[in-house]
């Protein structure tokens, strides 16, 4: 199933994108789409069956904003320099282990809202992300399996990320990873049963219409199985917990001087195979 979220901030309604293209509203069947939904079988049975039997109401969608495709997240875990590709072009040694920063659940936004230019920043970055949505309570996973057990699905994320702040102003990566807007997600949630492999999605972003990451999912170090996994024996993971789980080559800090970061005006597009596509257009904050 494709679900997410559609409306104003703050009173979006749940939705489902049928296999036909056509927007279904969900409201009359669930409350929202947030964690105490993905951990609830039966509820989700419900709306399988509802959208088997095309009973669901049809939604204009001429005009409608679509928001994050969660509501309520508890926490958004990342993983950094997770793609041998990136690693690569920033410098970097291969992580022995999982690199683990935290975003702010209040930077999620929705996939094609505005992105805020922090005031001062110099080096506002992109960074496409496949996002994995947690859909069971896990702590201490043992296995791969245990840990894809857990996924209630995938979303696309912008991990947008200012260089200045995250690398030159000491500290810890939070000053450069938390700003306003800083995580635009969605559109959809597509659940995993709909995404077989999660380690062959392309991965593509553009800026100004020009393409600047052309990656794989394959070329992750840790993969997602591994990357819930580890992250379980460090922190509890929640029904509607999101982990973005790092980007690929063709960042603006990887690049050659000078570094074409990221200003007023642009417009950044980013897709992942089956996941849909994000637009934001950046304005000052």
């Amino acid at each position: 199933m494709k679900l997410l979220r559609v409306g104003k901030v703050g009173v979006e309604r749940p939705a489902l994108l049928d296999e036909a293209g056509v927007l279904r509203d969900l409201s009359g069947l669930v409350p929202d789409v947030d964690g105490a939904l993905l951990a609830d079988d039966a509820a989700l049975a419900r709306v399988r069956s509802a959208a088997a039997a095309g009973d669901l109401p049809v939604l204009d969608a001429t005009g409608l904003r679509v928001g994050p495709p969660v509501a309520r997240i508890g926490k958004v875990v990342c993983i950094g320099l997770n793609y041998h590709d990136h690693a690569r072009e920033t410098g970097a040694a291969t992580p022995e282990e999982p690199i683990i920063f935290m975003k702010a659940p209040d930077t999620v936004v929705g996939p094609d809202d505005t992105v805020l230019v922090p005031r001062g920043s110099v080096k506002t970055d992109w960074e496409v992300e496949l996002a994995v949505v947690i859909g069971r309570t896990a702590r201490y996973l043992e296995t791969d399996e245990q840990a894809l057990a857990a996924v209630a699905g995938y979303t696309v994320a912008h991990d947008v990320s200012e260089r200045a702040f995250q690398i030159e102003r000491g500290g810890q990566w939070d000053k450069g990873k938390n700003c306003e807007t800083f995580n635009p997600l969605g559109p959809w949630l597509v659940t995993a049963d709909e995404v077989p492999d999660p380690q062959a999605l392309g991965v593509r972003l553009w800026v100004n219409g020009e393409l600047k990451q052309d990656g794989t999912t394959a070329e992750q170090i840790f993969p997602v199985a591994e990357v819930v996994r580890y992250v379980s024996q460090f922190m509890t993971l929640y029904p509607g917990d999101v982990i973005n789980t790092g980007t690929p080559a063709g960042v603006a800090m990887g690049q050659p001087e000078p570094k074409p970061y990221l200003r007023a005006g642009d417009v950044v597009e980013l897709e992942i195979d089956g996941l849909g596509r994000q637009r934001q257009e950046l304005r000052s904050a």
